[in-house]
């Protein structure tokens, strides 16, 4: 055993969230819900080579005016 090891030390948000999960065990159903609802997505691969084929290159210096009249 390491000598910095604290065998029974549980810090104070290991023990709010051991908590807060014994008494509302739907929490992690409910963000595994709320994740799928806004991150887990399927991706279109044809529509993401579309859309990477028609990217436009950012020039090196953005704020650059360009005289098209010459």
């Amino acid at each position: 055993m390491s000598i910095f090891a604290r065998p029974h030390y549980t810090s104070d948000a290991t023990q709010f969230l051991q908590q807060l999960k014994t008494e509302k065990p739907s929490l992690e159903n409910e963000q595994r819900e709320g994740r799928a609802l806004l991150w887990d997505k399927q991706i279109d691969r044809e529509h993401q080579a579309q859309a990477d084929a028609a990217e436009v290159p950012q020039p090196a210096y953005v704020y650059q005016t360009r005289s098209d009249h010459a």
